[in-house]
């Protein structure tokens, strides 16, 4: 029983809790006046009715006193011819006319007073009406500012998050761009410092020792070229030049006759007397 009636609490709470969040305050509002202005508007129609209640008294009042008034004239000509028995007859139903008119009158001024105390109501109700409508605004303009600033306010909530992601993000970044320089650096002096070679580029200081050496080898060639040129005689080369294409076993004893020609030798002539 006791868990029952804990868990239909507990069921109704969140009922309530969910209403309460899916509730306007500005429906409610709107609904509550429309509900006085219907009330107001039963309120005329009463007033309404008692008016036509009120009229129509004052309508059978007016015909019974016409009545009555003909009958009194009736009664006024009875007694002129003489006939008092008709005179008497036309009083005795003008009285009960008389009888008539005086609880019409009473009615009348009953209903008048229902009439005045409608209309009471109805002005009071009518400047509730329109008090109520006048705050219901007012509530209803809060309600939006309200809601309004508390938008903004998430808004703004949301937009700080945001730029406090963003800002960690943007000093990681910062962070990552500056480690990633001081490596850079670090590796330029590095190799600066010749701690790595570069297979990709040759040393240059062996580079001109080679080239150097490369080059003296070339001019010692140059010079034991000219050297043949000066000491062999024109018509000897000439002999050599048309010997040497069609025999090269002779074109080699020439120039083993002239001497062998070695790295780092001079080509030593031969002399013809021996």
């Amino acid at each position: 029983m006791g868990v029952m009636k804990r868990l239909s609490g507990i069921i109704q709470a969140k009922a309530n809790k969910a209403l309460d969040k899916a509730e306007d305050p500005r429906d409610t509002l709107d609904l509550s006046y429309e509900k006085q202005l219907e009330n107001l508007q039963k309120v005329r129609r009463g007033l309404a009715d008692v008016a036509t209640a009120k009229k129509r008294i004052e309508l059978q009042a007016n015909q019974l006193q016409a009545q009555a008034n003909k009958l009194q004239d009736q009664a006024k000509q009875a007694l002129g011819q003489g006939r008092e028995d008709l005179a008497r007859e036309a009083l005795t139903r003008r009285s009960a006319i008389a009888q008539q008119l005086t609880d019409l009158q009473t009615q009348h001024e009953q209903i008048e007073q229902q009439q005045q105390t409608l209309l009471t109501t109805s002005q009071r109700l009518q400047a509730s009406v329109e008090g109520f409508r006048t705050k219901k605004e007012t509530l209803k303009a809060s309600y939006t500012a309200a809601q309004a600033q508390v938008n903004i306010d998430e808004a703004t909530s949301g937009i700080s998050e945001s730029m406090g992601d963003a800002g960690l993000a943007m000093q990681r970044a910062q962070d990552k761009i500056a480690s990633m320089q001081a490596r850079a650096g670090a590796m330029d002096e590095l190799v600066t410092a010749g701690a790595f070679s570069d297979p990709t580029q040759s040393d240059d200081i062996q580079a001109q020792l080679n080239q150097a050496s490369t080059n003296a080898d070339i001019d010692a060639q140059l010079a034991q070229l000219q050297g043949e040129l000066t000491t062999q005689p024109a018509g000897q080369l000439n002999a050599s030049s048309e010997a040497a294409p069609a025999s090269t076993g002779t074109a080699s004893q020439g120039s083993a006759s002239q001497g062998e020609i070695s790295d780092g030798e001079t080509i030593q002539p031969t002399d013809s007397a021996s």
